[in-house]
């Protein structure tokens, strides 16, 4: 039963793919968006089924198929692994899941191709599935190249603009990059245990008893780093993420919220044992982790299209997540993610409601008094951005102080760090908030004259997301943890939690004191001095280089792509054109050399004679005469 089950949790969503890919074109918008929701809400049904049996048992359920693989002493199943971990990132992927394929119905309603969009989603969720569900490195890999492809069909889905086609491929490639990371990680992980199954390599490093090289130890740490920095967008491999919002508004609340982004911090998590024997690898993370939240929050401070906010305030959450887990904090890293998961996916969805009103806008300053009209939309986005400032009682309050209170205790640098991009992210976020429900509106008449709320069917997973952004804080309270005490069996070296006591309460009043600051910072600049952000042509000074975000992307060409497409050149323009000209030579030469020979051959059977007399001649001076 089990085993079946768990092909359910599979083939739901892969059957959404298939009969809207090849049958979509025959099917009505809604009916392609109801069968696209169904698939995956059968797949959270199961899911819930796996962990309420689970959360009473304590043991994982593990699905062996067939042994995929099988060499002198290193075997690999094809099976799945639904212990505490994966169960956990499966309620959040399918349930946040299913929210986002029921606001597409109403979202994409006038797309020629919501058909395919929704075969998209419905695959995307799949290898999302298969990433998390398998039981070793090498399922996980499929998940996760799976995850790729889908994002970049998926951000290029309005492939019509070239700009949205540049994002998909941005994606992919500097995906690609750490991809490559990823996979010699496995390969050394694999040479270092002759195994690729969690299990094993859990048993192999707890039994103490193997000679294990730390050295390849470290560089396959670091390898698979470097592939949740892709994945998860952290420096240097971020700018992509950011240039991703050229997708559908569900596909950016899919992949910045709870699904492909966390697919690193998973990964590392889901290691924690091949990590904790790596410290200087872990520091490293930590410190990636510091610096990639506060640059992304700088650069948030100045950004004016909606989505780009959202999308540079998820850099700098993630960042926050890996400088927990540098710390070996994997729970509070966890945390955050399930937190970060339910809030930002209701500000994405909220945009994408604020968008769908003011008919494709997406720059603030053009928006302007729409809580006049938009309450629903309102409110829930107002409640997320309180969640996501840190303000108690909401739960990113819980998940953020823990991170902060946590690095307090390891480094206080990093503390300090994590702190600003605190600060800054209840700047930045209730300036958007400020500049597009507050004051007048700033927009065209045509815009204003159609302004409304949106369909029930956006806003309903509005306000399930927003419930949870302010009550999911309570599976992990200070002093009762339920989340803790649930990943207890998968976390080898669980965190030294602190009890609460003055240091503790200090820093709680810290994080809040800042976040008031601020949000009392954006108050006082956009609405007391109802200050709007000037146009592009007028930005100049520092602001200009944050709104031009650090010209990161026009580094990047300078120093890498340009030499690389100058190494192109030189190739094909010098190099393949000498190898050609040598290649082609010998062939007019053959060519020559034919047409010379051809001459002889004229027809004339004297001539034949004469040429035999000589050669037979010439044979009878060289056997005799040498």
């Amino acid at each position: 039963m089990e085993t079946n089950l768990a092909l359910l949790l599979l083939l739901a969503p892969l059957a959404g793919f298939l009969i809207n890919i090849f049958a979509g074109k025959k099917l009505s918008g809604n009916l392609s968006g109801t069968l696209g929701s169904l698939a995956v809400a059968v797949s959270f049904a199961v899911t819930l089924f796996f962990f309420l049996q689970v959360n009473n048992t304590g043991e994982p359920v593990m699905v062996n198929l067939y042994t995929w693989m099988k060499m002198v002493n290193f075997d690999i199943n094809f099976g799945f692994q639904l212990d505490q971990l994966s169960l956990l990132w499966l309620m959040f992927v399918t349930g946040i899941g299913t929210l986002i394929h029921i606001y597409s119905i109403s979202y994409m309603h006038d797309d020629e191709n919501i058909h395919k969009f929704f075969a998209y989603l419905n695959l995307f969720v799949l290898f999302m599935m298969i990433l998390v569900m398998g039981s070793n490195l090498l399922i996980m890999f499929i998940g996760w190249e799976g995850v790729g492809l889908c994002s970049y069909l998926l951000i290029g889905f309005w492939y019509k603009k070239q700009e949205y086609n540049d994002a998909a491929k941005k994606a992919f490639i500097m995906n690609r990059i750490g991809d490559l990371g990823f996979l010699i990680g496995i390969f050394i992980i694999g040479y270092l245990f002759h195994s690729v199954e969690y299990n094993d390599i859990r048993n192999i490093i707890a039994s103490g008893e193997a000679d294990i090289d730390m050295a390849w130890l470290g560089i396959a740490a670091l390898c698979l780093f470097i592939g949740a920095c892709g994945k998860s967008a952290q420096i240097p491999l971020y700018t992509w993420l950011p240039d991703a919002m050229a997708g559908p508004t569900p596909v950016s609340a899919l992949i910045h919220a709870a699904t492909m982004v966390t697919a690193g911090i998973f990964m590392i998590t889901r290691l924690n044992f091949v990590f904790d024997l790596t410290p200087d690898i872990q520091h490293i993370i930590a410190i990636v982790g510091a610096i990639t939240s506060l640059m992304a929050a700088t650069i948030g401070l100045a950004q004016n299209d909606i989505k780009k906010v959202l999308a540079y305030s998820t850099v700098s959450q993630l960042g926050l997540m890996f400088m927990a887990l540098g710390f070996g904090a994997y729970e509070v890293a966890v945390f955050h993610v399930i937190t970060h998961a339910f809030f930002k996916a209701c500000l994405f969805l909220g945009s994408g409601s604020v968008i769908h009103a003011m008919h494709g806008e997406q720059d603030m300053r053009n928006m302007g008094g729409l809580k006049k009209v938009m309450g629903i939309t309102f409110a829930t986005f107002m409640i997320s951005t309180l969640a996501i400032s840190g303000l108690p009682p909401f739960s990113g309050f819980f998940s953020k102080d823990e991170i902060l209170m946590t690095a307090f205790h390891h480094d206080k640098v990093l503390w300090i760090i994590g702190s600003l991009a605190s600060i800054m992210t209840a700047f930045y976020m209730f300036r958007l908030v400020f500049l597009t429900f507050y004051k007048d509106f700033r927009g065209t008449e045509e815009q204003k004259h159609h302004l409304h709320e949106s369909p029930g069917l956006i806003t309903f997973p509005l306000i399930v997301l927003a419930i949870l952004a302010l009550v999911g804080g309570a599976i992990s309270l200070p002093g009762s943890s339920w989340l803790n005490h649930y990943l207890a069996p998968v976390i080898a070296n669980p965190a030294q939690h602190h009890a609460l006591g003055t240091t503790e309460y200090m820093l709680m009043g810290i994080a809040v004191v800042g976040a008031l600051i601020g949000i009392g910072l954006a108050y006082t600049k956009y609405i007391s001095k109802a200050q709007v952000p000037p146009q592009d042509s007028e930005i100049t000074g520092f602001t200009k280089v944050v709104y031009n975000k650090f010209y990161v992307d026009e580094i990047y060409m300078a120093v890498i792509v340009k030499p690389i497409y100058a190494i192109g050149s030189f190739f094909k323009n010098v190099t393949e054109a000498a190898i050609s000209g040598f290649v082609f030579g010998l062939g007019r030469a053959a060519t020559l050399i034919g047409a010379q020979g051809r001459y002889i051959q004229n027809g004339s059977v004297g001539f034949y004679l004469l040429i035999f007399v000589l050669g037979m001649c010439s044979v009878i001076a060289y056997i005799f005469l040498k």
